[in-house]
């Protein structure tokens, strides 16, 4: 009982130490994130890697999530003679729920990956070390222009997703559900509403600064060479994923709830 008691109060105690150096982590990139010095070259080069390079998979993942939603909900609503509902489906689905999350899904499995395998790389080389050593701030130079290109290119690679799933859904219903295309686009556009889209692009906000928070957090923190560099890497993946998960769930209830 003694050592069960001493186990839990072990658990505990490194459950608290671990948020809260968390939210500590979070408090310094925003800080570090709106106070200079800045790097430009530094946020366009991560522009780069985490927009312009996720594109083709953002892009594939959204044009076929689009297609199979497209014949999903049609060989659901034609039970009830209801194909008429697919565009209206398709077009809300994919811009508040499956771009976003897809997505954020996609840049922590790719993007948040990275920026842990970096730091935390650089972590155990030392290399953070000798940048303190040369008066440079490692959450200016290393963590805020990560965070910020991901929280400023995550809307826009979610209206990407947007666009290329509802264009799939369209192709799908069209060209093998015998759809009229023009009315087609004319309901999609008709039951569009603005706040479908906005609460699509605030998710992507959030998401992408705790995808990026965490990736950072992971790798600064790491510890054990190679092996804490891995460990490093796949607590950022896991936990980026499950947070966007978390976040949508609270977000939509916050945007839609009753």
């Amino acid at each position: 009982m003694e050592h069960f008691l001493f186990s839990l109060g072990h658990f505990t105690l490194n459950v608290f130490e671990t948020a809260g150096r968390f939210v500590s982590f979070l408090l310094k990139v925003i800080k570090s994130s709106v106070r200079p010095p800045f790097y430009p070259k530094l946020i366009l080069k991560q522009f780069f890697r985490v927009g312009f390079y996720s594109l083709p998979v953002v892009g594939l993942t959204a044009l076929f999530a689009g297609m199979v939603l497209a014949l999903q909900t049609y060989s659901g609503f034609s039970r009830f003679s209801a194909e008429g509902a697919v565009s209206m489906v398709v077009v809300i689905s994919m811009v508040r729920e499956m771009g976003p999350v897809f997505a954020g899904l996609m840049v922590a499995g790719r993007v948040g990956a990275a920026m842990a395998a970096e730091l935390g790389t650089m972590r155990v080389s030392e290399q953070i070390d000798a940048l303190k050593t040369l008066a440079v701030r490692p959450f200016h130079y290393l963590v805020a222009p990560r965070v910020i290109a991901t929280v400023l290119m995550l809307p826009l690679l979610t209206m990407v997703a947007d666009i290329i799933g509802v264009f799939g859904g369209f192709l799908i219903s069209v060209e093998q559900l015998g759809f009229n295309p023009a009315i087609y686009l004319q309901k999609t556009f008709q039951y569009l509403e603005t706040i479908d889209v906005v609460s699509g692009l605030v998710k992507a906000t959030v998401f992408g600064f705790f995808i990026a928070g965490l990736g950072c957090y992971h790798g600064y923190y790491s510890k054990g060479g190679a092996e804490g560099v891995g460990k490093a890497t796949t607590l950022a993946v896991v936990s980026g994923s499950v947070v966007v998960l978390l976040m949508n769930y609270f977000l939509t209830e916050l945007f839609f709830g009753a």
